[in-house]
């Protein structure tokens, strides 16, 4: 396929990279020009606007967040210039009113729109074994899913109404930021009692909670290591507030996500924002009196 893509931090330029190396035409765009040098290496077309990105049969875009997707998409007026029957898929983290907002404008300008954000981070997608959550007009989905079955393991079709995607991921998110909040609180009871949290936090990931969430950053929180990040603190405070929005939206308590945002607005407060989400396990360990 010949596609474009906007956006290339660490997990679009995994996926960028994972299309080149399958055969696709990558056009590329970044709003800081360093990242596209490598793809370029690798075969792919470095264009110099965004709109320039925004042709051939499908353009992805992974930005980081809605301000970025609003100031390169809507205010910039690129979808008001994009050639019909493009196909847009939107792979970011953001609010569902953005969603429903950019489903609208893009049927109002004959653009296909497809939101799928993905699970997994960025060695994840390095390797090309992400999950994707996609949802959007059936036909759409089923052109880009050739880019899919490469920078994904799974395509997880939730609907053909964009923004559910969105709301998909936002839930996965919060429960992801409500597993590392309570793995940190567990860690801080252990220590409390001398009892290496390496020890417990083994027991509890390869028997009542397997899988790599518990394994993953319970080894990170017993350890006590928050760096390099691969998932910074800051971008999960985002994502979870997010969460409380969409839940607000439909009058839905989730008083979890309230303990979680204030933990990582903590973890903010202390400089630890661009360190990795495991960074709770820290929050919990200083309110209890065994870390500054």
């Amino acid at each position: 396929m010949d596609i474009g893509f906007i956006g290339l931090g660490s997990m679009g330029a995994a996926m960028a990279m994972n299309a080149l190396k399958a055969g696709h035409a990558v056009r590329v765009w970044n709003r800081s020009p360093g990242p596209a040098r490598a793809l370029a290496e690798a075969g792919a077309t470095v264009v110099a606007t965004a709109a320039e990105a925004f042709a051939g049969d499908a353009v992805f875009s992974m930005l980081a967040d809605d301000a970025a997707l609003r100031a390169v998409l809507i205010d910039s007026g690129l979808l008001k210039q994009a050639p019909r029957g493009t196909i847009h898929v939107n792979m970011a983290t953001i609010s569902v009113a953005l969603g429903q907002e950019l489903a609208a404008l893009h049927a109002a300008q004959g653009l296909a729109y497809v939101a799928a954000p993905v699970l997994g981070r960025p060695d994840v997608a390095a390797a090309g074994k992400l999950n994707i959550v996609a949802a959007g007009p059936d036909e759409a989905i089923a052109r880009v899913q050739p880019v899919f079955d490469v920078i994904g393991q799974k395509t997880w079709r939730v609907g053909t109404e964009a923004y559910k995607a969105n709301v998909f991921k936002l839930g996965a998110n919060f429960m992801l930021a409500a597993a590392i909040e309570t793995t940190g609180e567990a860690a801080a009871l252990m220590s409390g009692h001398d009892i290496d949290p390496h020890a417990f936090l083994d027991v509890i990931s390869n028997t009542l909670f397997p899988g790599p969430v518990y394994q993953g950053y319970g080894r990170m929180i017993a350890d006590q290591r928050y760096e390099p990040a691969l998932f910074k603190a800051r971008l999960g405070l985002k994502d979870v507030r997010l969460a409380l929005a969409a839940a607000e939206a439909v009058d839905t308590p989730l008083p979890v996500a309230s303990v979680v945002r204030d933990s990582l607005i903590d973890a903010l407060a202390h400089g630890d924002g661009d360190k990795d989400f495991a960074v709770l396990g820290k929050v919990a360990a200083r309110r209890a009196g065994r870390a500054t």
